[in-house]
């Protein structure tokens, strides 16, 4: 009865964190650059229960042995294992800002080990000096002519160096080299992710590496090729019908648990008032 409970409770915990991640979805359908996240939900290793019983040996002294009757697996509950961004190409939003550009996926090789493509970003300039990433090219000039991603952080260019500008009349070319009149000012900095779960998710649509290293530069990496389109953002890739759906499923999932351990309740209350009772 009690492993009843608990196993009912991590499927209520699971569906209440698949929520908050569609949830989270959801709410930045419209976000530029936004990445989806999935999840998968796995089991606990289930466990072999047996029934143990006393076997009598006809001896003098009735010596008495104990043996095992397998009853069969019983399962311990399951839990939401990870989330992981979906790294798939969001459709391309005319802004006609000088300042935005979105970054359009080409080839991307597709990592033997994960089965999963690589994944492009903007290479950003953290608090510390190292690098952050990004899709959302929603720049800005600021105060002191640098280029800025919304939150504030430097936009790199090619040599890992910030990218200053006179003023926001500039031409971006597909290669991504920035023109300010007949002169190539800096070219924005990609940076590849051949293996995608190596990146961490921050806040604001930033990712950063699990081991701390920068990724490698996508010009000149083998098999990656890309473009990118000025005066474009690339919006959310959230599928929000989709999302709407799986999230009335993942309702429905926790409210059908949430009978269950009301049933569970029930026959405990029923247990500890009824049967215990003497007339």
């Amino acid at each position: 009865m009690f492993r009843g409970f608990y196993t009912v409770a991590t499927g209520m915990i699971a569906q209440q964190r698949r929520t908050e991640m569609l949830t989270n979805n959801m709410a930045n359908a419209n976000t530029p650059g936004f990445k989806a996240e999935q999840s998968s939900i796995r089991s606990f290793p289930e466990m072999y229960m047996a029934n143990i019983k006393k076997t009598h040996v006809p001896t003098e002294d009735g010596f008495t042995m104990n043996g095992l009757s397998p009853l069969g697996p019983i399962s311990t509950g399951v839990y939401m294992q990870e989330t992981m961004p979906l790294f798939t190409q969001g459709q391309l939003l005319n802004t006609e800002l000088t300042t935005d550009v979105a970054l359009i996926n080409g080839n991307l090789p597709v990592n033997a080990q994960t089965g999963h493509p690589g994944a492009l970003f903007f290479t950003l300039e953290n608090e510390e000096g190292g690098e952050m990433y990004t899709r959302n090219g929603n720049f800005a000039i600021d105060a002191d002519g640098f280029l800025t991603n919304p939150s504030g952080y430097y936009v790199l260019d090619t040599n890992g160096n910030r990218i200053e500008l006179e003023n926001d009349n500039f031409e971006i070319t597909e290669a991504g080299v920035i023109m300010e009149g007949n002169n190539a000012v800096a070219t924005l900095g990609i940076s590849f992710a051949a293996d995608i779960e190596v990146l961490m998710k921050q806040g604001d649509g930033l990712f950063v590496t699990a081991n701390g290293e920068n990724l490698v530069a996508a010009d000149g990496a083998q098999g990656v090729s890309y473009s990118m389109q000025q005066g474009y953002v690339e919006g959310s890739n959230v599928d929000a019908s989709k999302s709407m759906t799986e999230m009335l499923t993942a309702y429905r999932a926790f409210e059908a648990n949430q009978k269950i351990l009301q049933a569970y309740d029930r026959s405990m209350e029923k247990t500890v008032t009824e049967v215990g009772r003497v007339n």
